[in-house]
């Protein structure tokens, strides 16, 4: 019957193996023969680099909307846009600040250069009026078109996004726009302009988190006072009630035409940095930060950079500066630069995107633990986008939890959008400040390639699995180093040409041709055509070279004994079993203290996961051949009874062998001796023991031998007494003969003359074997 001790030690052991084959961390599948990577998840599929293609998040590939360059402006910020009914898009910029008008077809000309150092908003107004609202110290401006005035000779369209950014002094203001202030509302920050049916103007402010209204005649009051620090965003929902979202406990807010506000929504999050509302009714919010505890109102990381603000402008083509700050353009860490952070600059914890439906019930929809959104808009088709920093991507967003990432722009944050001609939207970026065309039609072509896959080991590669629709080729290549510009074998196109495009869930499996190597990669290139293109997945077949295993460590313990491992579920190999490069977990051997046992314990691992067994040998000294101790072990530990091998010194060998993945005669083997081990497990002899009394003592003489090891010790017992010990003749204790010679008094008689008495010697060689005799002392 099993111990208390080591029944609980099997319970846990089982609860782990249980417990980590649940999690993924072991396998308990066997490493055997040709193995297959395969890519099909959004989480794999975001590793590799999608030009013109869009990641679904339920996982594969489709072809991205069209996403052209329309032009690249001087200034590094882009706050906000607005597109006229003309398809022209006005650009309200910063560092320098300045409002752009650009035409559909990418002519720009600068029609607002304002002494503030940002324009932080802008609204298109009826009969060609541009409002714009600069910060600090917030001002809006109207612009108007002189009538009769001839316009500047625009600068020309750029041919593509990668094209140098004009200096700042090369585009000169359009003389034909006039400017005007329309409203100062006496507050630091203005962050958002709406315009209702009626032509009012409201002004959405920070420091006392006001709404002001403005009159077509240019009246103005206070519309909406909030106990929020800063009021973000604004927009109109069908019964002209005014949405708007605040910074501080992340409200939304329902503002009637009268003025009166209700809140819909307070978010987990503290900063509502985006609005959107469809055709339905159903509001869309992005919201980032973190709440403080007690729910208090803070100050926006875009307001506490403007408190720290100089008054003087920025020269022409360089970033605004606050005191002792050095601000460098365009920075290239994913953290908005400068002393205006976007809304949401310098949050951790990601954002997310919630939806309050017409009846005011809210759910989240979107979540990113990395990406802050900072501008929502819907595109041709209704879906939702969401364009975010700090790594410029755009995501589509079309239902709980669903969603693809759209693209990559050549720029950290995607921070505006506005209707485009066509179905399309105008894009704009900071760091630095384009503008783009996004959609509405997909890309032509488009490319992915997947991340570089290690195989860990040299290794064949065959057929590739292709899973998905539309005119799609596949390529492959390999190398032997993590680089793929490092002398890799040129792409080879793999052949998918008769596979079924009608059929999504038809796969084909073509031989790579890709030389053998390490390393390898596939590429996938999406044509657009009457069915639309589309990657499932993708797998790569491949055989690693077997590689005999390796055995790191033997080790021999005296008087240790193993017990044996239970068995993992699935696996009739044991517990133990599997090779160090996989993933696995070792559970510790139980052991116990047994003097009459020996342990072996070793380190093994294989660099193909291939599963072990193990063979132990011995050999004593002097001998050439090897003895089976014990095969097919699948534990790296193993314990005997010491008594089966004679005295002497012995050396141990562990053979390792990965036979049970691989077929017969396929298998490689290792081995490793142990260090030199000596077993002794007969105890040493006392011979010619004798005493007798002189005096009032007992004269002891005895010689003490043993057959293998020296002598360790001796000890003696009179009348049952204690034991003492005692020194051989010449005091060292260092060889298998030792002679003792000793008088002793015994303290049960005055007189050792008086009465009989027993006396008893034991010694112990080096291993703690013990030898024992007695003599009986006759009174005289």
């Amino acid at each position: 019957m099993q111990s208390p001790r080591k029944f609980s030690f099997f319970l846990l052991a089982g609860f782990l193996i249980t417990n980590l084959i649940g999690s993924g961390m072991v396998s308990p599948a066997l490493a055997e023969g040709t193995r297959t990577w395969e890519q099909s998840k959004f989480d794999e599929l975001t590793k590799g680099t999608a030009t013109g293609v869009a990641i679904r998040s339920a996982g594969g590939l489709e072809l991205a909307p069209t996403f052209k360059s329309l032009y690249a402006t001087p200034s590094t910020y882009i706050w906000a846009i607005a597109a006229d009914d003309a398809g022209n898009v006005y650009v309200a910029a910063g560092a320098p600040a300045r409002v752009y008008r650009i035409t559909p077809d990418g002519k720009a000309t600068i029609i607002f250069e304002p002494k503030e150092l940002q324009v932080q908003a802008l609204q298109t107004g009826p009969g060609g009026a541009i409002y714009a609202a600069t910060a600090p110290d917030g001002k809006v401006y109207k612009l108007e078109h002189k009538p009769g005035s001839k316009a500047q000779k625009p600068d020309p369209p750029q041919a593509s996004a990668s094209d140098k950014d004009k200096d700042a002094t090369k585009l000169a203001a359009d003389p034909s726009w006039s400017s005007s202030i329309y409203f100062e509302p006496a507050t630091k920050y203005i962050w958002d302009l709406a315009l209702d049916k009626a032509g009012n103007l409201y002004v959405a402010t920070g420091d006392h988190g006001e709404i002001y209204r403005v009159t077509p005649k240019g009246d103005h009051a206070v519309f909406f006072k909030s106990d929020e620090t800063h009021i973000r965003v604004l927009a109109f929902d069908a019964q002209n009630n005014l949405i708007a979202g605040s910074d501080g406990s992340g409200l939304i807010y329902r503002i009637s035409p009268a003025g009166e506000g209700f809140v819909l929504y307070s978010a987990p999050k503290k900063e509502i940095t985006a609005l959107a509302l469809d055709r339905a009714g159903n509001i869309y919010a992005a919201a980032v930060g973190e709440k403080r505890s007690g729910g208090g109102p803070s100050t926006s990381g875009l307001a506490a950079a403007l408190l720290t603000m100089g008054a003087n402008a920025p020269t022409a083509g360089t970033a605004p500066q606050a005191p002792g700050i050095t601000i460098t353009p365009a920075p290239t860490t994913p953290q908005m630069a400068g002393p205006f952070p976007f809304p949401g600059g310098g949050v951790s914890g990601g954002s997310d995107v919630y939806r309050i439906a017409p009846d005011g019930s809210p759910a989240r929809v979107w979540t990113s633990h990395e990406d802050i959104v900072y501008a929502l808009a819907f595109d041709s088709q209704g879906r939702l986008l969401a364009g975010t920093g700090n790594r410029g991507h755009v995501f589509a967003i079309t239902g709980l939890d669903d969603f693809s990432d759209l693209l990559k722009a050549p720029a950290s944050q995607v921070t505006a959008f506005a209707r485009a001609p066509g179905g399309g939207l105008y894009a704009a970026t900071s760091n630095l400040g384009k503008v783009f065309v996004l959609g509405p039609g997909p890309e032509a072509e488009g490319t992915y390639v997947s991340d570089v896959f290690d195989a860990k080991i040299f290794s064949r590669w065959g057929r590739v699995e292709f899973r998905g629709a539309g005119s799609v080729d596949i390529y492959a290549r390999s190398g032997n180093v993590d680089n793929p510009d490092r002398n890799w074998s040129p792409w080879t196109k793999v052949d998918v040409t008769k596979i079924d495009l009608a059929k999504i869930d038809q796969a084909k499996s073509t031989d790579t041709g890709i030389p053998a190597a390490r390393y390898a990669q596939w590429k996938a290139v999406l044509h657009a055509g009457t069915a639309a293109p589309g990657v499932d997945s993708v797998a790569l077949n491949y055989l690693p070279k077997n590689a005999a295993p390796e055995i790191d460590d033997v080790t021999v313990q005296l008087g240790v004994k193993y017990q044996p491992m239970p068995k993992m579920p699935g696996n009739p190999l044991g517990s133990d079993s599997s090779g160090a490069s996989g993933p696995h977990f070792d559970i510790p051997t139980p052991s116990s203290r047994d003097r009459d046992s020996i342990g072996v314990k070793w380190s093994a691992h294989d660099e193909n996961d291939d599963q072990l067994i193990y063979s132990l040998y011995y050999r004593g000294d002097g001998e050439t051949r090897w003895l089976l101790l014990k095969d097919n072990l699948t534990d790296k530990a193993y314990s005997f009874d010491a008594s089966l091998l004679p005295d002497g010194g012995y050396t141990v060998k562990v053979v390792a062998s990965d036979a049970p993945s691989h077929s017969p005669g396929e298998a490689l083997t290792a081995s490793k001796e142990s260090r030199r081990f000596e077993v002794d497990t007969t105890p040493p002899r006392i011979e010619s023991l004798a005493a007798a009394v002189e005096g009032a003592q007992i004269h002891v003489t005895f010689r003490a031998g043993d057959g293998f090891s020296p002598i360790k010790r001796a000890e003696y017992s009179v009348d049952a007494g204690d034991w003492n010990y005692v020194e051989p003749l010449g005091q060292l204790s260092d060889a298998r003969t030792e002679s003792y010679d000793f008088k002793v008094t015994p303290e049960t008689a005055k007189d050792a003359a008086q009465s009989d008495h027993v006396v008893v010697v034991r010694v112990y060689d080096r291993y703690d074997n013990m030898g024992a005799a007695k003599i009986l002392v006759r009174a005289k």
